[in-house]
């Protein structure tokens, strides 16, 4: 995609890398071609799921540039953060399943951009995550303070924010900040992102109505935002453009024919 993103789909599945040595931080040209990468899988349709990690096996990502943060000028921090929240809106509202698979350390705006993901998944030993901007004398300004205290919840999103309070991959399963933490007995011998590449690959098609999973996600991720009421529109109008898929017409009928659905991803 870039020189700060590295671009590849295969086989349903597209994997974005955050590419910026030592620890993959990001700037603002970084999130111009992240934005790109996330439209690039938007609008291909043969991708069906898409992952997220870093380039390495120390770092997912550290945040933000801080030497950029110190030279630009506030008006240059503020779009630059405005761009960044619409780049991470556009992740988290793509409906196609997102996948961070986290090779490393997941700091500060490196978890920001992970919690836009629908899965976290941790190597084992991988790291740190959470958020330590107030140590800045900052807030975390890439959608943290939101999506942190929609995951785990107001008080224990505000403990962790105002102690600036790093976790192990381990800690944060039970925490909620991690879905799954992968040693080496779940990657069969092969690297940690060719283990989430083959987990991904069971939510794509034939395996899997992509379509469906995709909705889901946009039930949750828009209806959780809305009242209930609008919610269960949401859901009701997903249901119906669903109903007219192929892939419902093929799930229905394997289960009345008490077979395997093949899905096709249409």
């Amino acid at each position: 995609m870039g020189a700060k993103v590295g671009y590849q789909a295969a086989d349903s599945v597209a994997v974005i890398t955050l590419n910026e040595p030592p620890a993959n931080t990001y700037s603002y040209e970084m999130m111009r071609e992240l934005d790109e990468a996330v439209l690039t899988a938007r609008m291909d349709s043969s991708v069906h799921v898409i992952v997220l990690t870093g380039a390495g096996d120390k770092f997912f990502c550290a945040g933000a540039t801080i030497g950029m943060l110190k030279d630009a000028d506030p008006d240059y921090k503020y779009y630059f953060c405005l761009h960044a929240n619409e780049t991470l809106n556009r992740l988290e509202q793509t409906p196609k399943l997102v996948i961070a698979a986290l090779n490393g350390h997941t700091v500060g705006g490196g978890f920001e951009v992970a919690m836009a993901a629908d899965i976290r998944i941790a190597r084992k030993d991988g790291g740190k995550i959470g958020l330590p901007e107030v140590a800045l004398g900052v807030l975390p300004g890439t959608g943290g303070t939101q999506r942190l205290g929609r995951l785990v919840g107001k008080a224990r999103a505000m403990e962790l924010l105002i102690t600036g309070r790093l976790m192990t991959m381990e800690e944060a399963v039970p925490a909620g900040l991690v879905t799954e933490v992968w040693g080496t007995e779940r990657l069969a011998g092969g690297s940690f992102l060719d283990a989430v590449i083959t987990y991904a690959k069971q939510f794509t098609p034939p395996h899997k109505a992509s379509l469906a999973v995709g909705r889901i996600k946009r039930a949750v991720q828009s209806g959780l935002e809305a009242g209930f009421g609008e919610g269960l529109a949401i859901e009701r109008e997903l249901q119906q453009l669903l109903f007219q898929s192929g892939d419902a017409k093929e799930g229905i009928a394997a289960n009345l024919e008490k077979r395997k659905p093949k899905f096709q991803g249409n």
